[in-house]
C-alpha cells in the first residue's frame, strides 16, 4: 500500500501534507478513469475461446464495480483518503485484468490451452488483489445506496473467499492434445491414419480453429509467442512452442485435404473449360496437387502458378488464366469482386523467384505453360509429399518473405517515380496493408509512412487518397500507430480531413484519427490541434453514412479526456449530434448518443444540450424503443440534465405521459446502470413534484 501511495503522490492524484493527512487532488480524474476503463472491459463481447468461464465472471465482477464508480461520481463531498487509494488498486486491478483479457483473445488459443493453469491463476491473483482493495474501502463513509452497498459487500466477501478455478474440459482437451503429441502422431501420417488427425481436429475445432484461414492464423500467433518467449521463456518453452506450429501446420494439411479435393471436383465457375479433365485424375495424383503451397497456387485455375501477374486490386494470378478472364469481358476482380481501375498485369517478379525456387526444391520442371496434376505426380515420390508437409511452414515463410520484398520494391517507387507510378504504388500498398498483422508490420519496417505522409499533400486526388487510406489500414497494427506519429502525420491527415479532395479521403483522414487516438497519449496531443475537433464535426453533417460514423466514434474517443470536451461543444457538435438522433438513415444513433453523454462532463456541454427543445421528447422516445446501449445513453442524458439547477428539464419530462411509464418499465426491466439511473431519475422527479403532493414512480 507504501507503493500505491507514492504511486498516487508521484502522479498527483493526492499529496501529504506536513500533518500527514492526504488531499485530494484529482477526484473527478481518477474516478472518470474507472469508469472508462471499466467500460471497455465490460463491453467486451466476444469471449475468446479458453478461460470462458473465468473471464465472464471476471466482467460482472468489474461490472459491478462500474456502478459502484458512477454513483461515487455522482455524489458531492469530500473522499476519505483510504478510498482514494483504494480506488487507485482498484484502477490497477482493473488494468490488469483488461490486459489479461487482451492476451486471450489476441493471443494464441492453442498456447492459452497448454497453458491453462497458469491462465487460470492468473485470474485467480487478480481476484485476490481486487479483495485485498476493497478491504480499505470505507462504505459507512460513502454516500451509496443501499443496493449498491450490499452488492459491494457481497463481492468483497466472495473475493476474499474464492477458489482457483481450472476448466475441467479444458484440462482434458490440453491432456488429449498432449498425448498425442507424445506419441509422435503427427510424424508418421502414412502409419497413424486419419483417426489422430480426427482428434486433432475436434480439439482444435473448441478452441475455435474451424478453417484453413483459422490454423494460418493461430499458426502467426504461435510465432509470435515464440518471439516473445525466446528472450525470456528459454529454449524448452520454444521448443514446445514451436513443435505446436507443426502440429497444427500439418494438421491443416491433412484435415483439410479431403475438403479442397471435393472443392476441385465440385468447382463448376471456373473460367478455363478444362479444369475438370485435369483434376479428374486417380486419387494418388489428386494427394500430390494437394502439396503446392496455397501461396503459389492461381485462384482462378487452382493450379502452380507458372507467370506471375499483379492486376489493379493487388492480387496475383497467372498471366493466361487471367488474361483470359479479362479476354472473356470480365472487368472485375475475379478473388474479391472489385472493378478493375485499369487492366495492366504488372509481372511479380518476387513471388516468381520464389516458385522457381520452390519447383527446383522439388524436382519440378518449368518447361510448360502449366504444370499440371499428372506432373506433380511424375516429379514428386510419397516420401517427399510427407516431407514437404511438414515444411509446409516454410512457405508461409517465404510469403512473409514475398510481402517484404514486395513492400520494398513499392516504397522505391513511392520514393522516385512519377505521379503515376506513385498513385498506383500508394495504392498497391494500401491493398497490401489491408489485411493481416504481419503485413502490417512488414509494411511498415520497408519504410513507406514518410513517403506516405508527404503524398497525402499531392494535388491529385486519388494519390492523397491512396496515401491517406494506407497510413489508416497501417495504423490497425498498434506499434505502428508510434510510427505514424513521430513522422509528423496527423497534422496532413488533419488537412485532408478539412479539405480532402474527396469524400473518402475525408472519411478515411477521420477513421485513422479514431484509429490512432486508441492511444491515450494521442488523445490529448491530437485534440490539442485547432482543426482536428473541428474538422470531425464538420464531417457530421457533410460525410456519408460511414463518415459520420467515422467521425462520431473518433469524437467520442477524443472527448474521453475532460481538455477536449469543451472543444467538441464549441465545434458545434451538438446539434449536429442531436439532429443525427432524428436520422434513421444515418444509423448512428448509439455512436451520438455516446458522444452527447461524455460531453455532460463539463459546464458548456451541459448548457448546449439544456437549449434544445427537441432533445429531451427523443431521449423519452429512446427510452422505450432504443438498445441497451442506447437506454443506458439515454437516462444517463436525462439524470444529467435534471440534477443542479435542471428543474425546468424535469418540469418537461413531468409534462410528457410517456416519460414516467418509460422509466417505471426501464427500473424493471432494463440493466443494472439503467435500472439504477432510472430509480435516481424518478426519486429526482418526486422531489420536484412534492411540494404539489403528486408523487410519481
Amino acid at each position: 500500500m507504501n507503493r500505491t501511495l507514492r504511486t498516487l503522490q508521484s502522479n498527483g492524484w493526492v499529496a501529504t501534507s506536513s500533518h500527514g493527512l492526504l488531499r485530494v487532488f484529482s477526484r473527478w480524474g481518477l474516478l472518470e478513469s474507472l469508469i472508462h476503463i471499466s467500460n471497455e472491459v465490460t463491453s467486451i463481447e466476444k469471449f475468446p475461446s479458453v478461460q470462458v468461464k473465468n473471464i465472464s465472471t471476471m466482467i460482472s465482477r468489474i461490472r459491478l464495480l462500474s456502478s459502484l464508480f458512477e454513483e461515487i461520481q455522482e455524489t458531492s463531498g469530500t473522499l476519505p483518503p483510504s478510498s482514494v487509494l483504494c480506488l487507485t488498486e482498484l484502477f490497477s486491478v482493473i488494468r490488469r485484468v483488461k490486459f489479461l483479457i487482451e492476451s486471450c483473445k489476441e493471443g494464441s488459443s492453442l498456447w492459452n490451452l497448454v497453458q491453462t493453469e497458469f491462465v487460470s491463476n492468473q485470474f485467480y491473483a487478480v481476484v485476490k488483489e481486487m479483495g485485498r482493495a476493497l478491504d480499505i474501502l470505507p462504505l459507512s463513509l460513502l454516500n451509496l445506496t443501499m443496493d449498491t452497498r450490499e452488492q459491494v459487500e457481497l463481492l468483497h466477501k466472495q473475493a476474499k473467499r474464492v477458489e482457483l478455478f481450472l476448466d475441467r474440459r479444458e484440462i482434458q482437451r490440453r491432456d488429449e492434445l498432449l498425448q498425442l503429441m507424445s506419441n509422435k502422431a503427427h510424424k508418421n501420417v502414412k502409419n497413424k491414419g486419419s483417426s489422430d488427425y480426427g482428434k486433432v481436429k475436434e480439439i482444435l475445432g473448441t478452441i475455435g480453429l474451424r478453417s484453413p484461414l483459422d490454423y494460418e492464423e493461430e499458426i502467426s500467433k504461435l510465432e509470435a509467442e515464440a518471439e516473445k518467449q525466446a528472450g525470456t521463456g528459454g529454449l524448452i518453452v520454444v521448443s514446445n512452442i514451436k513443435n505446436l506450429i507443426s502440429l497444427v501446420s500439418l494438421s491443416k494439411t491433412v484435415i483439410f485435404s479431403e475438403e479442397k479435393n471435393q472443392k476441385i471436383k465440385e468447382d463448376q465457375k471456373l473460367p478455363t473449360a478444362h479444369l475438370t479433365s485435369r483434376y479428374d485424375q486417380p486419387s494418388s495424383s489428386q494427394s500430390l496437387i494437394l502439396n503446392i503451397p496455397d501461396e503459389y497456387r492461381c485462384p482462378i485455375s487452382l493450379d502452380l502458378i507458372r507467370d506471375p501477374v499483379i492486376v489493379a486490386s493487388g492480387h496475383t494470378y497467372d498471366r493466361s488464366s487471367i488474361a483470359q478472364w479479362i479476354n472473356s469481358g470480365h472487368h472485375t476482380c475475379p478473388k474479391s469482386g472489385q472493378r478493375l481501375i485499369h487492366m495492366a498485369l504488372i509481372p511479380n517478379y518476387v513471388l516468381k523467384s520464389l516458385i522457381h525456387q520452390w519447383c527446383q526444391e522439388n524436382n519440378i520442371p518449368m518447361v510448360e505453360s502449366a504444370l499440371s496434376s499428372s506432373d506433380l505426380g511424375r516429379s514428386s515420390s510419397k516420401r517427399k509429399l510427407c516431407a514437404n508437409a511438414v515444411d509446409h511452414i516454410s512457405a508461409t515463410k517465404a510469403a512473409a518473405d514475398a510481402v517484404k520484398m514486395t513492400a520494398e520494391f513499392l516504397v522505391g517507387k513511392l520514393a522516385t517515380g512519377s505521379p503515376d507510378i506513385q498513385r498506383q504504388a500508394a495504392y498497391e500498398i494500401r491493398l497490401l496493408a489491408k489485411t493481416g498483422t504481419d503485413n502490417r508490420r512488414i509494411i511498415a519496417e520497408a519504410g513507406p509512412i514518410p513517403f506516405l505522409v508527404t503524398l497525402m499533400n499531392s494535388h491529385d486526388p486519388r494519390i492523397q487518397e491512396n496515401a491517406v487510406t494506407a497510413l489508416l489500414n497501417l495504423s490497425i497494427y498498434d506499434n505502428n500507430k508510434t510510427l505514424i506519429m513521430s513522422a509528423g502525420a496527423i497534422d496532413n491527415i488533419i488537412d485532408v480531413l478539412q479539405s480532402g479532395k474527396t469524400m473518402e479521403a475525408r472519411e478515411n483522414a477521420a477513421a485513422a484519427i479514431f484509429s490512432l487516438s486508441i492511444v491515450d497519449d494521442y488523445k490529448i496531443f491530437i485534440g490539442a490541434r485547432p482543426r482536428a475537433i473541428p474538422g470531425l464535426v464538420r464531417l457530421l453533417g457533410e460525410g456519408t453514412t460511414a463518415g459520420k460514423r467515422d467521425a462520431a466514434i473518433a469524437l467520442f474517443n477524443l472527448a474521453v479526456y475532460n481538455v477536449n470536451k469543451v472543444s467538441v461543444v464549441l465545434a458545434g457538435a451538438v446539434p449536429l449530434l442531436i439532429d443525427l438522433l432524428l436520422d434513421d438513415k444515418a444509423g448512428i444513433t448509439d455512436d451520438a448518443l455516446g458522444v452527447l453523454a461524455l460531453l455532460l462532463g463539463c459546464s458548456e456541454g451541459l448548457e448546449e444540450l439544456r437549449k434544445s427543445r427537441i432533445l429531451v421528447p427523443l431521449l423519452i422516445d429512446l427510452l422505450r424503443f432504443g438498445s441497451s446501449k442506447g437506454k443506458e445513453n439515454s437516462i444517463t442524458l436525462l439524470v444529467g440534465l435534471c440534477k443542479d439547477g435542471g428543474e425546468d428539464v424535469a418540469r418537461k419530462l413531468l409534462m410528457n405521459p410517456r416519460s414516467i411509464p418509460s422509466l417505471q418499465s426501464l427500473a424493471a426491466d432494463g440493466s443494472l446502470k439503467a435500472r439504477r439511473k432510472a430509480d435516481a431519475l424518478l426519486r429526482i422527479l418526486n422531489r420536484c413534484c412534492s411540494q404539489s403532493r403528486n408523487p410519481v414512480g
